[in-house]
């Protein structure tokens, strides 16, 4: 039906994001779209293919209400070539009962002819339409102007200045536990506040002179038997959890190592721009070994290339082990995401590693890098002004985000490096 390709041209990536979880053979895709000032999350739900007509339904049922449930638009991707299929018709009778904007959307129509078949989709009782080629992009421009008139402005939640933590990770790592050891029995120190977002549980932790809300992903009612149900739901979860924190705090599980999940949570929380503390939990299950611990962090640190300047902690929610040291690292990752950087100590210390090691020239060209400063964002962002800013490869860039972090503390948060042209 071309799902992939038209997710791959709104994300504007070559290569749709894939989840790997073992035993499911359909792809994941999650990611980012920038349309006219508007950033949004496109989550895919995957083909369906199963065997018998029954659980083919009843599977279909499940992911359909999940992505309902989690999502603030739906978009709904038929094919003009097939026309309308019975799963179509299923899919559209579960749509027209929700209390949500619904937006049909035909694909393969790329000429005159395919407009006119396009007519039949009315059909679905779900309104007017809107026609696209995931191929070659032919109305895509529309469809993402008449989808992002459909969001509501979401309400800032209240909680002020406070940093917001969030308990990110696969299912079945001790989220739950965790927060709970965290907040367990001393109920009275902490204050449930209703964030206007619906998945998560936004906590006031007061405790050992901390003040920040514990973002709880955890815990929440759990949907169905179905293992592949419960991995989708909790990426859905993640998506939404990681975009309200300002720090996340991606557990993993000792006794399995990292995952490919795990890695693709990571690079979620990195494309967020959000902090991050990596906790290896369930430590008091593994075997100890001399170097256990270092080879575990170094396969660790291997996975995330090239962000690797991560905070990695070995706990137990089960013993408490480190897990107050883990807060004390997520606050100060905190702080190091809303660092500033003095323009003169900036200057100084940056046009002297560039001194050090230049950009390379480009086609006889020499690139002359000039002054730096830094943005005035959330995540720390610094623009660098030189006369062939097109010219800077990546490698290069790599070059001056080392050095930041060389001299700054930056551990545990993503840097943003941009050329302009001065």
């Amino acid at each position: 039906m071309g799902k992939s390709t038209l997710f791959n041209r709104l994300t504007e990536t070559r290569q749709a994001i894939v989840d790997e979880v073992s035993g499911v053979t359909r792809d994941r895709h999650y990611g980012k779209v920038f349309w006219n000032g508007k950033i949004f999350s496109l989550i895919d739900t995957g083909g369906y293919v199963t065997h018998s007509e029954d659980q083919f339904e009843e599977e279909i049922r499940k992911q359909v209400i999940l992505a309902i449930e989690e999502a603030d638009v739906v978009l709904f991707l038929v094919d003009v070539v097939s026309g309308i299929t019975d799963l179509d018709a299923t899919i559209a009778g579960m749509l027209r009962k929700i209390n949500k904007p619904v937006m049909l959307v035909v694909n393969k129509v790329d000429n005159a002819e395919r407009i006119y078949d396009a007519s039949v989709f009315y059909g679905l009782g779900l309104g007017d339409y809107e026609t696209v080629s995931s191929i070659n992009g032919s109305g895509t421009g529309d469809m993402l102007d008449r989808l992002t008139s459909l969001f509501t402005k979401e309400e800032e939640e209240e909680t002020g200045e406070l940093p917001r933590i969030a308990v990110v990770g696969r299912p079945n790592v001790g989220k739950s536990s965790l927060v709970n050891a965290l907040i367990g029995e001393e109920r009275n120190i902490v204050t449930p506040v209703s964030g206007t977002t619906r998945d998560s549980i936004h906590t006031r932790y007061t405790k050992y002179n901390h003040d920040f809300y514990l973002v709880d992903t955890a815990g929440l009612r759990k949907k169905g038997k179905v293992r592949e149900d419960l991995e989708f739901y909790s990426v859905m979860r993640s998506v939404r959890a990681i975009e309200h924190a300002d720090v996340c705090m991606l557990l993993i599980d000792a006794t399995i190592g990292m995952e490919g999940q795990d890695v693709n949570i990571f690079h979620l929380i990195e494309r967020n721009w959000k902090g991050v503390v990596v906790l290896v939990n369930k430590w008091d299950l593994v075997d100890k070994e001399t170097m256990t611990m270092k080879q575990f962090e170094g396969k660790i640190r291997e996975r995330l290339q090239p962000f690797t300047d991560v905070p990695i902690l070995f706990i137990s929610a089960l013993t408490r082990q480190r897990i107050h040291k883990a807060l004390e690292v997520a606050v100060e990752v905190y702080e190091n995401r809303k660092a500033r950087i003095p323009t003169h100590q900036l200057n100084e210390t940056m046009l002297q590693a560039i001194e050090a090691v230049h950009p390379p020239a480009v086609k006889g060209k020499y690139i002359r890098i000039k002054y730096v400063t830094q943005l005035p964002t959330h995540a720390p962002a610094f623009a660098f002004y030189c006369n062939l800013p097109q010219y800077v490869r990546e490698p290069y860039k790599r070059y001056l985000e080392n050095k930041l972090r060389e001299h700054f503390s930056f551990t545990g948060v993503p840097v943003r490096i941009f050329m302009r042209k001065k």
